[in-house]
């Protein structure tokens, strides 16, 4: 079995994250998915899982931290070319999220920009052209 990734992030809407997460590219696992949770692949071995307030509280003890606030993660997400990196964040700006709470990135062999969920979760969409010299 090959290794697995799953990132799990505790949201205030389900459904309005779930439609966040569809627009960036994610496919609901209806296997994992219910009222406290939508489970989300972003490829065989990339998963997202959404979980309420409530559900998330019954994994940990720690508080759950404002993502608005405090930077506590930045999670990169990659794309086949660079023209995909502007239409995912305008797709999943349009579903809710807020496109570039920080700069874009044009390094000519890599190109990002940022897109923040409905929660204030940061994640990166990087085009990287793997033959070129950094």
């Amino acid at each position: 079995m090959s290794k697995m990734i799953f990132v799990n992030l505790p949201v205030r809407d389900l459904a309005a994250s779930t439609a966040f997460y569809v627009a960036l590219g994610g496919t609901v696992n209806p296997q994992f998915s219910g009222e406290k949770s939508t489970s989300l692949m972003f490829s065989d071995t990339i998963g997202v899982m959404l979980l309420t307030h409530d559900h998330y509280r019954e994994f940990t003890k720690r508080p759950i931290g404002d993502a608005r606030r405090d930077s506590q993660a930045m999670i990169a997400l990659t794309v086949d070319d660079r023209d995909a990196v502007d239409a995912t964040v305008n797709r999943a700006g349009a579903a809710g999220g807020r496109a570039d709470p920080n700069p874009a990135q044009d390094l000519g062999f890599m190109f990002n920009r940022h897109i923040e969920d409905p929660d204030g979760h940061v994640w990166e969409i990087v085009w990287m052209n793997p033959g070129a010299n950094a």
